[in-house]
């Protein structure tokens, strides 16, 4: 017997990466899964490998009408909603104020708040009524960059302490009906694109080097993959583990919280650097 039998869950992101991982772990913990996707290529592949338990869908998580198609699909297809999780996100490469073009700010703003706090808003309220019908529950993926500096640059920061704050308000709206958690994972080899407006749709995500090196960086001395790392949103899914939780961020990192003082305790080293000042 699986954790999630007879549950269904709705995954943004997830036809590759983590989001894959998710949706794989909730297929062999017995779940039904409707993936809500841009990628076609990554919607067809997902549908031949796990079959009958996996529907997908393509669309934008950005567009409140491709949300609330996914979830009448779902209903369709499954007959009820148990969990909806917002997973599908861009980061933004570390790039920090001082780099960033100042005539792009506003667009890669625009961009980035739109995918990872506008998109998990647009899924929540489209999948809020299944939700409530069920007593369901809702998980979004924050990142370790929704506590600590330097897991992004100042936008995507920006967006998970965002998010953070938005898991937090939405537990609070829909108590006792919808419970509402989120996972922050840490390091992680995935392939996460970055926005359009900083022309970094097409960046490769250093995955080979970061797991090469995560000996130096990360506390347990790996790199966790995607797999390992989805049993988490399987716990908060799961209707006899979740029972007491919500509101809560599970801090999900690898020990990038208790790290201590590095030898560089700060950002700056560079800025004179990046903003042509004489030292």
């Amino acid at each position: 017997m699986g954790r999630l039998d007879n549950q269904v869950a709705l995954i943004t992101g997830g036809a590759s990466g983590l989001g894959a991982a998710i949706v794989r772990r909730f297929v062999k913990e017995g779940a039904s899964v409707l993936v809500l996707d841009r990628s076609e290529q990554g919607c067809a592949d997902m549908q031949a490998g796990l079959g009958e338990a996996v529907h997908c869908v393509t669309g934008d998580v950005r567009s409140m009408a491709d949300n609330e198609n996914a979830v009448a699909t779902c209903l369709e297809r499954f007959g009820k909603l148990d969990c909806a999780i917002g997973n599908a996100g861009i980061w933004d490469y570390n790039l920090t104020l001082a780099k960033m073009p100042a005539e792009r700010l506003e667009a890669a703003f625009d961009e980035m708040f739109s995918v990872n706090v506008l998109g998990y808003l647009n899924l929540a309220r489209a999948s809020l009524s299944a939700l409530a019908t069920t007593r369901g529950s809702m998980i979004f993926t924050i990142s370790n960059a929704g506590f600590w500096p330097s897991g992004g640059g100042v936008l995507y920061t920006a967006t998970k302490h965002a998010a953070v704050g938005m898991v937090r308000q939405l537990a609070w709206e829909f108590a006792p009906h919808v419970r509402v958690n989120g996972v922050a994972p840490g390091a992680i080899a995935t392939q996460l694109k970055g926005p359009e407006s900083l022309d970094m749709q097409n960046n490769q995500f250093p995955a080979a080097a970061m797991t090469a090196t995560a000996g130096s960086f990360v506390p347990l001395g790996e790199m966790p993959t995607p797999e390992e790392y989805a049993g988490a949103w399987v716990f908060f899914a799961s209707r006899e583990d979740n029972v007491p939780s919500t509101g809560v961020i599970l801090n999900h990192d690898g020990g990038f919280g208790i790290r201590g003082l590095g030898p560089v305790p700060r950002g700056g080293d560079d800025l004179l650097d990046d903003l042509n000042i004489p030292s």
